[in-house]
C-alpha cells in the first residue's frame, strides 16, 4: 500500500503514543573465588561457577529466527575481574574463518563477543570481541552524541584484557578476562545492574550474527534493547593506577632541496616520557602525559591530493587522546585532537556521574597548527610557536537517551588566540524519531603577518555555527533532514570544519527491503538524497540529487549503483554535473575480501575552471595468503579530460601493505606508498604552476611486539623518494630509523 502523507503524518503520531519493545534477558552475574586460565580451553574448575547463556536467536540476516548453530556463553567475576567463555559449536570446524592478525583488524572473521552498558541507560556500551585465534578487537559504542546513524562505533579505544582462543572438534572455544578497572561503571553500595549483549558472528555465504537478546528493527536504537546482567554487589575497582614510561629513539637523514644538496644525517635523539592513568573512582578517569611521544608509528592510509579544494583528514590514533573520546564529540566537529600536534605535557579528566557526563582535558603544544577554511577551498600553515589548548565539555541526561549540553575549545599562543563555546542537545522523542542541534560562537585572532600571507582578517573577528538535524528510522523507512550554518568568520581551530562561509541543508529519504531464510539476497535497500549549499548572500555554491540502489547477495557481497546529477559554483561560474558510478564488495572465500568502486563523472578542472570528464577506479584487496600472512592493496586511479577528449592529467595512489603475523601480539609489516601525477601541460592555462610529471614513493618496514595496547614495542626503518621536472628520476628526500618502548605498570 503507497503511504500517502496522511498515513505518514498518522504513523508518527501513532509512534508518539506507543512502540513496541523486545523481550530481553535479564541474568544473575555470579561470583566465583577459583581461578581461570585464559588458554581457549574451557576445563577449569571455576567454570563450574559461571552462569551459561545461549546464543539462540538470529538477528542477522534472518529476524530473531532460532540460530542455526548453537553458541553456549558462561559469565561469572571474582570482584576484580570479568570472566567470559563461549563454546562455539560448528558443523564443519574445517570452515571456520580464522586467522592471525593485529588487534581490532579480525573483524571479517568468526568471532564472538560481549557488549556492555555498564550504566544500563542505552547511552554508551564497551564492546570486546575475540575470534577463534584469540585475536582481540574492542570498541566503544556511543547512541547519543556520534555525528549522525553511521558513527556510533569507534574501534580506536583500546583496553588491557587478556583472550584466548582455540579451534577444536566441535567447533571453537574462547576465553576472556576483563579487568574491571577498564571499564566505567557507577559507584553503587550495592549491586550493578549493567545492559549486555552476547554475539558470535559467523561469516560464511552470508554473514550471520547471533544473540542472546531478539532485536526489534522497527527501533532505531540498540543498546536500549539489549538485556540486564545483575551482580558485582559493593564493586570498587576503579581506584588504580596505570604507569606507562616510554623511551624514544630517532635517527633522520633529510634534504629540503633533493636533487641540488644532498642528504644531512642528524643526530640520534632520545626521548624519554611517561604517561599515567588513574581511575579516581569507577566513573571517574584521570590522565596526565608528561613529554609524550606522540609520533606516527603507523604510516596513514595514503590519500590522493589532486584538483582537490579542501583539507584531508586523517583520523586520531594516540592513545591518549583516545581515552573518553566519546565524551567530547557533538554534531559539529568542533574537537579533533590531531590539532594537538606536539605537546610537551597534557592532562585529562572525564567522568559520568548519575546523569551528568564531563570531560576537560589541557595541553601546552610546541607548535601550532591552523586551518583556515572558507566556502569554496580552505589552507593549512603551521606555526613554529606554541600555544595552550584546552577543552571542556558537559552534558546531561534525560528521558530516553535524549540530553542537553556545552562545549568550550580554548586555543591561545603568541598574537594567537581561537575560543569556541555554546550549547548542544538530543531529543528521542520516540522509538523512531530523533532531534538534535548545536549552536557555536567563536573569537578568533592570528598573528598579523598570518592573517596578511592568508587573506583572513586583521584583528579579532567572530562567528557562529549552527547545526539541526532529525532523524526518522523505522524497519522498512528512514528519512533524515540536517541543516547547518557556518559563518564566514566561523573558526574551530580545536576541531576539523574545513568549509564555512554558508549554509546546507541535506535530505535523506529511504526504503529498506528484507529478505527471507533461504533467499538468495539478503537486503535491498533504496536511497534518495538532495544537497544544497548556499552562501551567506543567498547565492548557489553546490546543489545535487543522487539515487542509490544497493543489494546484498551471496558471498557476503552488496552491489550498489549510483546515479546523481546537480550544479557547482567554481569561480563565478556555475556548472551543471552528472555522475554514473557503481560499488560492489565481496568475499569468495575465508580471509579474501574484495572492492572495487568506479564511476564516470562530470568533474570541474579547478586549476583552469572548466567542466571535465573524469574516469575514477578504486580497487582493493586483503588477502590472507596464509593464517601468517596478510596482503592488503588498495589503489585509486583517475584521469581526468577535457569535454573535447584532450587529457588533462592522470592521476594514481597506491597503498600496498605485507603483514607476516608470527602470532597474536607480534608482526613485520612492509608498507609501500607512491602517488603518480601525469599532466598535460598544454591543457593548463597557468602551466608554470605545474610538472608535467610528479611521483613520490614512501617505505615503510615495521617490526611491533604488544603484550597490550600499552606494553609495546616498535623498530622501524622509513624513507620517502620523489620525482619532478627538475630531477633525473627518483631522489630521496626523508630516511628515517625509530624505535619506541612502553611498558604499562598497574598499582
Amino acid at each position: 500500500m503507497p503511504v500517502t502523507p496522511i498515513r505518514f503524518v498518522m504513523g508518527v503520531l501513532l509512534a508518539f503514543l506507543c512502540s513496541a519493545a523486545a523481550q530481553a534477558e535479564s541474568v544473575s552475574l555470579p561470583h566465583t573465588g577459583g581461578s581461570v586460565v585464559i588458554d581457549g580451553v574451557l576445563d577449569d574448575e571455576a567454570w563450574g561457577d559461571a552462569t551459561q547463556i545461549e546464543l539462540d536467536f538470529e538477528t542477522r540476516p534472518g529476524e530473531n529466527i532460532p540460530a542455526r548453530v548453537r553458541t553456549v556463553a558462561f559469565l561469572m567475576e571474582d570482584g576484580e575481574n570479568l570472566y567470559i567463555g563461549f563454546a562455539a559449536s560448528d558443523p564443519d570446524p574445517s570452515a571456520i574463518r580464522a586467522y592471525l592478525r593485529d588487534r581490532d583488524s579480525a573483524y571479517d572473521d568468526d568471532f564472538v563477543g560481549i557488549v556492555i552498558d555498564t550504566y544500563n541507560d542505552g547511552r554508551r556500551a564497551f564492546e570486546f570481541f575475540a575470534n577463534p585465534l584469540g585475536v582481540q578487537m574492542d570498541m566503544t559504542n556511543n547512541e547519543v552524541s556520534s555525528r549522525g546513524s553511521f558513527n556510533k562505533e569507534d574501534d580506536s579505544w583500546d583496553a588491557i584484557w587478556d583472550s584466548a582462543g582455540r579451534i577444536n572438534d566441535e567447533g571453537y572455544a574462547v576465553e576472556m578476562k576483563i579487568p574491571l578497572n577498564q571499564l566505567r561503571f557507577p559507584a553503587s553500595d550495592g549491586l550493578q545492574t549493567w545492559g549486555f549483549d552476547l554475539t558470535r558472528t559467523y561469516p560464511r555465504s552470508k554473514r550471520y550474527r547471533f544473540s542472546n537478546n531478539p532485536t526489534d528493527r522497527g527501533i532505531n536504537c540498540y543498546l536500549c534493547q539489549i538485556g540486564e546482567l545483575s551482580g558485582l554487589k559493593d564493586a570498587e575497582p576503579g581506584r588504580d593506577l596505570e604507569i606507562v614510561p616510554t623511551l624514544t629513539a630517532s635517527q633522520s637523514s633529510t634534504t629540503d632541496e633533493p636533487g641540488d644538496i644532498p642528504m644531512v644525517s642528524g643526530d640520534a635523539k632520545a626521548d624519554a616520557g611517561v604517561s599515567i592513568r588513574w581511575g579516581i573512582s569507577p566513573d571517574l578517569t584521570a590522565n596526565l602525559a608528561i613529554n609524550p611521544d606522540f609520533s606516527q608509528v603507523e604510516a596513514d592510509v595514503a590519500q590522493l591530493d589532486v584538483n582537490t579544494r579542501f583539507a584531508l583528514f586523517f583520523p586520531e590514533k594516540r592513545p591518549f587522546f583516545l581515552e573518553g573520546a566519546d565524551y567530547f564529540e557533538t554534531p559539529i566537529q568542533a574537537v579533533f585532537t590531531r590539532t594537538i600536534a606536539s605537546p610537551t605535557v597534557g592532562a585529562k579528566l572525564t567522568g559520568k556521574r548519575g546523569d551528568h557526563t564531563f570531560g576537560i582535558f589541557a595541553a601546552e603544544d610546541e607548535i601550532t597548527n591552523l586551518l583556515f577554511p572558507g566556502p569554496f577551498e580552505s589552507e593549512t600553515e603551521t606555526l613554529e610557536q606554541s600555544n595552550t589548548a584546552f577543552v571542556g565539555r558537559y552534558s546531561r541526561g534525560f528521558g530516553d537517551t535524549s540530553s542537553i549540553g556545552g562545549l568550550v575549545t580554548v586555543r591561545d599562543g603568541d598574537g594567537y588566540h581561537n575560543y569556541v563555546g555554546g550549547i548542544d542537545g538530543r531529543w528521542k522523542i520516540n522509538d523512531q524519531h530523533t532531534l538534535s542541534m548545536q549552536y557555536l560562537k567563536s573569537e578568533t585572532e592570528y598573528p598579523v603577518d598570518v592573517a596578511t600571507e592568508f587573506e583572513q582578517p586583521q584583528g579579532a573577528f567572530d562567528g557562529t555555527g549552527a547545526v539541526a538535524r532529525y532523524e526518522f528510522d523505522s524497519r522498512n523507512w528512514f528519512a533524515n533532514l540536517r541543516f547547518i550554518a557556518l559563518s564566514d568568520g566561523f573558526r574551530a581551530d580545536s576541531g576539523f570544519e574545513s568549509q564555512v562561509g554558508g549554509d546546507e541543508m541535506k535530505v535523506d529519504l529511504g526504503r529498506v527491503w528484507h529478505g527471507v531464510d533461504g533467499g538468495w539476497w539478503t537486503r535491498i535497500r533504496l536511497h534518495n538524497q538532495y544537497v544544497i549549499l548556499h552562501l551567506e548572500d543567498g547565492t548557489l555554491v553546490t546543489r545535487e540529487a543522487s539515487l542509490r540502489l544497493g543489494v546484498g547477495g551471496p558471498m557476503q557481497s552488496w552491489t550498489q549503483i549510483m546515479l546523481s546529477a546537480g550544479s557547482e559554483l567554481a569561480d563565478g561560474v556555475l556548472f551543471n554535473k552528472k555522475r554514473i558510478g557503481l560499488y560492489f564488495e565481496a568475499q569468495p572465500r575465508g580471509g579474501l575480501s574484495l572492492q572495487i568502486y568506479t564511476h564516470l563523472a562530470d568533474r570541474i578542472d579547478y586549476a583552469n575552471t572548466q567542466l571535465a570528464e573524469q574516469w575514477l577506479l578504486q580497487p582493493s584487496v586483503n588477502w590472507n595468503i596464509n593464517r601468517n600472512l596478510l596482503m592488503r592493496l588498495a589503489g585509486t586511479y583517475f584521469s581526468m579530460d577535457t569535454k573535447q577528449g584532450e587529457k588533462i592529467f592522470d592521476a594514481s595512489v597506491i597503498d600496498a601493505r605485507l603483514t607476516w603475523q608470527f602470532d597474536r601480539r607480534s608482526f613485520v609489516r612492509l608498507t609501500v606508498q607512491s602517488t603518480d601525477i601525469d599532466r598535460n601541460l598544454a591543457a593548463y592555462n597557468v602551466p608554470d604552476d605545474f610538472d608535467a610529471r610528479s611521483r613520490d614513493v614512501g617505505r615503510q618496514l615495521l617490526y611491533s611486539y604488544k603484550l597490550n595496547p600499552q606494553t609495546v614495542f616498535f623498530l622501524g626503518y622509513s624513507d620517502q623518494y620523489v620525482d619532478d621536472d627538475s630531477l633525473d628520476g627518483l631522489t630521496a628526500t626523508d630516511r628515517n630509523w625509530f624505535m619506541k618502548i612502553g611498558y604499562a605498570w598497574t598499582l
